[in-house]
């Protein structure tokens, strides 16, 4: 149990950065480092106790420098998209960068994860460490100078615990996540696997999208009768490739679940089984939404161990507030006021069945 540190290389700039280890009493492991504060790799013991890495990555820090599809990364300071890359905060308008056709995504393209955090604390007797990044007033194009942290725990409950906080001295939008992808089969088992996972998703709606440009349209609409609907376990590849206008729309699946209207106590939002390991992974939020992507757009990536991810070879499930609610009156807000805190948690929980 506790943390361990080694050398992860260098950033791009020359820095020093380290892969920090978490290890509970079960064998478990999460890597994290503090080049992006990125999740590099979990290892579930399987259904033969055979330690399985479940998360696609890279095996140095170079591999992270370019990272397109975001591997591991927490999303600063706005997860998912914002429409025509524009919002207005207290009448005054603030314009980003286009890095998503005429929208911004991720906050891009000056990514948190391309940056090296601080380790502000470790602690070893909880398996947890804690990074933190300054963000100043116009980084990105947002308002306000922003100081926000992640903490990565991992407990005896085999639960990955990642916990969000933050301020700035003027309103500003914060909408932060977990970009990771997940194979539970392995890391490596590619696409069929993928797509043969069951899972749940305890949401009875959903936010549609306008087109491929993934801009929610405003509306919420229950998924019941849909491709759209998890609220009973399925195969993701079930009904992935029906001729329905929402998965033609984002190339498969790649929206957001409403899984309440508002932020609230931490619940299960979803959960995610691989027969083949056994593995299956809980994911608990505080937060009204969560994107369900299945790697759509991923494209020949060299990942760990020599393997080459392709299209659909992990899911992600990145908890947040509604995309574009800084511009949607009919979502929450993702305005985060002057002098308040920024405070979320999202728990990844693995499971493995004999």
């Amino acid at each position: 149990m506790g943390v361990t540190k080694r050398s992860f290389g260098k950033s791009p700039e020359g820095k020093e950065v380290f892969l920090y280890e978490l290890k509970n009493g079960n064998g478990m492991t999460a890597a994290v480092t503090d080049f992006g504060a990125i999740l590099v790799s979990v290892m579930v013991p399987d259904k033969d106790k055979n330690l399985t890495d479940v998360v696609l990555g890279y095996d140095t820090v170079e591999g992270y420098y370019e990272n397109k599809p975001h591997f591991g990364s927490p999303i600063g300071r706005n997860g998912n998209r914002i429409g025509g890359a524009k919002f207005t905060v207290n009448g005054k308008e603030y314009i980003l960068a286009q890095n998503d056709n005429k929208n911004n995504l991720h906050s891009g393209p000056d990514f948190y994860r391309t940056r090296v955090w601080d380790v502000e604390e470790v602690k070893e007797e909880e398996n947890s460490i804690t990074f933190r990044i300054f963000s100043p007033d116009g980084d990105q194009g947002f308002p306000g100078n922003f100081t926000g942290s992640v903490t990565y725990k991992l407990t005896d409950e085999n639960e990955l615990v990642m916990h969000y906080t933050g301020s700035a001295d003027a309103d500003t939008v914060v909408n932060m996540t977990n970009h990771s992808y997940f194979n539970l089969a392995g890391h490596n088992a590619g696409a069929e696997s993928m797509l043969n996972h069951m899972v749940q998703i305890h949401a009875p709606e959903f936010t549609p999208v306008s087109d491929s440009e993934a801009i929610p349209t405003g509306e919420i609409l229950k998924v019941e009768g849909t491709p759209m609907d998890f609220t009973s376990p399925k195969r993701i590849g079930q009904d992935v490739e029906a001729d329905y206008e929402q998965l033609i729309f984002g190339g498969g699946y790649d929206h957001n679940y409403a899984l309440c209207r508002e932020k609230g106590g931490i619940k299960e939002a979803a959960a995610a089984h691989s027969d083949e390991t056994g593995i299956t992974m809980k994911v608990l939020t505080d937060l009204p939404g969560m994107q369900f992507y299945i790697g759509n757009f991923i494209n020949n990536e060299n990942g760990k161990g020599g393997s080459v991810y392709t299209k659909r070879a992990g899911f992600c499930m990145e908890t947040q507030y509604y995309p574009n609610a800084c511009n949607e009156a009919a979502f929450q807000s993702s305005v985060l006021k002057a002098g308040e805190k920024y405070d979320t948690t999202t728990i990844y929980q693995f499971v493995t069945e004999a």
